[in-house]
């Protein structure tokens, strides 16, 4: 196994909160999600979700993912000191 490869490296925060979720404390995972650390464990989330069929029971959180990926994808706005 590759230290490089994309593939081979799953992200430890998107296991942390889809366990929160299957827990059943979705405020605490929506909590995370506003708070994610990158598009990449965003996504890796939302496939984790997808593939235990949690997407559909919560909406609210498929919501805040499709909003914090547009948050985090979009370009930031700098403006010079």
């Amino acid at each position: 196994m590759s230290k490089n490869s994309p593939t081979s490296r799953q992200s430890v925060w998107a296991t942390k909160v889809l366990a929160i979720v299957q827990g059943g404390n979705s405020q605490a995972a929506l909590a995370q999600i506003k708070v994610a650390p990158t598009v990449k464990d965003l996504q890796q989330l939302r496939k984790l979700m997808l593939a235990n069929n949690l997407l559909a029971k919560h909406r609210l959180l498929e919501e805040a993912i499709d909003a914090n990926l547009a948050l985090l994808a979009a370009p930031r706005l700098h403006r010079s000191p």
